[in-house]
C-alpha cells in the first residue's frame, strides 16, 4: 500500500465503498461489509492528514453511490425534474454524505498524533462509530447504511437489544481493525488478535441465546393490507373512488382478524373528507365483526393551515398518531422561504406536512398498545423505543412505493428488522407496493409479500413485555463509552503538529 500512488489508493478506497454494499440487503454477503471498511483501514495507517480524507471521502462516495443511488427515482418521476437533473442531484447528495468518511479519516490522524499503529487503529474505530452516530441525527438524520444493519443473521446480532445497530457496527470495525493489525505486524499480534475475536464474536454468539422479552398475552391474528396502488396514479382525482373501493373490498375479506392494517397514506383523500362519507358505515362493520382498522391517511387541521401524515384507527375506538420524522424535501421543506423557487420548481405531492408532537409513539389497537412508526421513522431506534416497555408490539406503516424496484426495499425491511430486536417486539409492516412483513422479536423474517402485487399478508402477533438494555439505554449506551475511550486516546496520544 505504501508504494502506491494516492490515486490508486484512490481507487481502491472508492471500491472498497461499493463492495461494502454488498454486505447488506438484499445480498447478505455480510463479511464484505467488514471486508470494505477493513481496507480504509490499512490505508489511513499509511496515510497523512490529507490523504485520509481523500480515501475516507471516496469511500463513502463509492458506498453512498451504489447503495442510495435509487434516491434520484423519486426525485425524477416525483420530483418532475427529469432524469439527468435528478441524477444531479442525488449525486450532489451523496458527495456530501460521503464527506462524514473523510471526517473520520482527517480526524483519525489528527487525533492520534504519531501513535503507534494500535493506537490509530483504535481512533478510526471510535470515530467511525461515533460520526456513523452523529449522520443519524445531524440535520434531520440519515442513518442509512449504518454498518450494523447487515449482520442480521450471524453472531454479532446479538449485541443488537444490549447496544443496537451502533454496537454491531463497533463490534464489526473491532473485527476488521483486529485483522489489519494482524497484516501489519506481520502475524506478530495473530495470538492476542485471536483472543479477542473470540471474545467479540463468541460474546454475540451467547447474547443471542438471551431471551430479553417474554409474552404477555395470546396471540391475535393480523392482516396486512398490500394494494400496490401506483404512485403516479395515486393521487390523481379519478384514481381516488377505486383506491378506496379496492381497500374496502380487500378489507371485507379479513373480518376473521383482530387487526386489518394499511400502509402510509394508503386513503388519497384527507381525513375530513372521509369521516362522514365513509367511517360511520366502515366502523359499524368493524365493531360488527370485531376487528380494528389502523390505516394511513393525511389529516388537516380546522384551520387548514397545517397537515400531518397520520395513522388512524377505527374500530374500538378512534385515535391518532402523526408522524414525527418528517423527511427533508420529500414531507417538508428546511429553509422553506429561502428555497421557496426550488419548491415551486420540484413541486413534489403532499410535500408540506407538519410534524406531529406527541411525545411517545403509541396507539391502542385490538385490545394491546403497539409503537407506532410511519416509514422513514423506523430508521431511528432511539424514537422508535420511546414507545416501550408499553408497546405490546410494533407498526411500521411505509410507501416504498417512491423507489421503484431498487435496493430501498429491501433495505428498509433490514433496518425495520433491525428494530424488533433491538426492542424484543413482534413487528408488522404495511407497505404499499411491498415488501410487508412480519417481524419476529430477534428479527426474524417470518413472513413477507411479494412485491407490486395485490397482496394481503395474514399472520399472529404474540403480544410483549420488558425490556431490552439498549430500550433503557438507547444509543447513549455505545457513544458514552466511545467518548470515553476516545479522552483515554486523547491523554496517552504522542503529540504531533501536522497541517492538513
Amino acid at each position: 500500500m505504501l508504494i502506491l500512488p494516492p490515486i490508486v489508493k484512490n481507487i481502491i478506497a472508492f471500491f472498497a465503498g461499493t463492495a461494502t454494499v454488498f454486505g447488506f440487503a438484499p445480498f447478505d454477503l455480510y463479511p464484505l461489509a467488514m471486508l470494505g471498511p477493513g481496507i480504509l483501514l490499512l490505508l489511513w495507517l499509511s496515510a497523512d492528514t490529507r490523504g485520509a480524507f481523500q480515501y475516507g471521502w471516496a469511500f463513502g462516495l463509492g458506498m453512498f453511490g451504489i447503495g442510495v443511488f435509487w434516491m434520484h427515482i423519486s426525485i425524477n418521476q416525483f420530483g418532475n425534474v427529469g432524469l439527468y437533473l435528478a441524477i444531479f442531484i442525488t449525486l450532489v447528495f451523496i458527495t456530501a454524505m460521503a464527506l462524514y468518511y473523510g471526517l473520520v479519516g482527517w480526524l483519525g490522524k489528527r487525533m492520534a498524533g504519531s501513535a503507534s499503529g494500535t493506537m490509530q487503529l483504535v481512533t478510526f474505530v471510535l470515530l467511525w462509530t461515533l460520526i456513523e452516530w452523529m449522520r443519524g441525527w445531524v440535520l434531520s438524520g440519515f442513518p442509512w447504511l449504518a454498518l450494523g444493519y447487515s449482520q442480521l443473521g450471524t453472531p454479532l446480532q446479538g449485541y443488537a437489544p444490549l447496544l443496537g445497530v451502533y454496537g454491531i457496527g463497533l463490534m464489526m470495525l473491532v473485527t476488521a481493525a483486529s485483522v489489519v493489525s494482524v497484516i501489519v505486524s506481520r502475524f506478530r499480534t495473530a495470538v492476542p488478535v485471536l483472543l479477542l475475536l473470540v471474545l467479540v464474536w463468541g460474546g454475540g454468539w451467547l447474547l443471542t441465546e438471551k431471551q430479553w422479552a417474554t409474552p404477555s398475552g395470546d396471540p391475535f391474528k393480523v392482516s396486512v393490507i398490500q394494494a400496490n396502488v401506483a404512485q403516479s396514479l395515486k393521487w390523481r382525482p379519478r384514481a381516488r373512488q377505486p383506491t378506496i373501493d379496492l381497500y374496502l373490498a380487500m378489507t371485507r375479506m379479513e373480518w376473521g382478524s383482530d387487526l386489518v392494517v394499511w400502509p402510509e397514506t394508503a386513503m388519497p383523500a384527507f381525513y375530513h373528507e372521509l369521516e362522514q362519507e365513509l367511517f360511520p358505515e366502515l366502523e359499524r362493520e368493524l365493531k360488527d365483526n370485531s376487528s380494528d382498522l389502523l390505516l394511513g391517511i393525511p389529516v388537516r387541521e380546522d384551520s387548514g393551515l397545517r397537515y400531518f401524515n397520520a395513522m388512524v384507527t377505527l374500530g374500538s375506538a378512534r385515535n391518532s398518531y402523526y408522524k414525527r420524522h418528517l423527511v427533508p424535501f420529500g414531507e417538508f421543506m428546511p429553509m422553506r422561504l429561502l428555497l421557496q423557487p426550488l419548491i415551486r420548481f420540484l413541486d413534489i405531492p403532499m410535500s408540506n406536512f407538519a410534524p406531529g408532537e406527541a411525545e411517545r409513539p403509541l396507539l391502542q389497537v385490538a385490545g394491546h398498545k403497539a409503537g407506532v412508526s410511519i416509514c422513514y421513522e423506523d430508521a431511528f431506534g432511539d424514537e422508535i423505543i420511546q414507545a416501550l416497555p408499553d408497546a405490546e408490539f410494533l407498526i411500521n406503516a411505509s410507501n416504498d412505493a417512491w423507489f421503484g424496484d431498487s435496493l430501498a426495499l429491501p433495505q428498509h425491511l433490514q433496518i425495520a428488522r433491525m428494530r424488533s430486536l433491538e426492542t424484543g417486539r413482534y413487528q408488522l409492516r404495511a407497505t404499499n407496493t411491498g415488501i410487508s412483513a412480519f417481524i419476529g422479536p430477534r428479527g426474524e423474517l417470518i413472513s413477507s409479500s411479494p412485491i407490486f402485487k395485490e397482496f394481503v399478508l395474514r399472520g399472529e402477533i404474540v403480544p410483549m413485555r420488558g425490556m431490552t438494555p439498549y430500550a433503557r439505554m438507547g444509543n447513549w449506551g455505545v457513544v458514552l463509552s466511545v467518548l470515553l475511550m476516545l479522552g483515554i486516546v486523547v491523554v496517552l496520544r504522542p503529540l504531533r503538529a501536522e497541517t492538513f
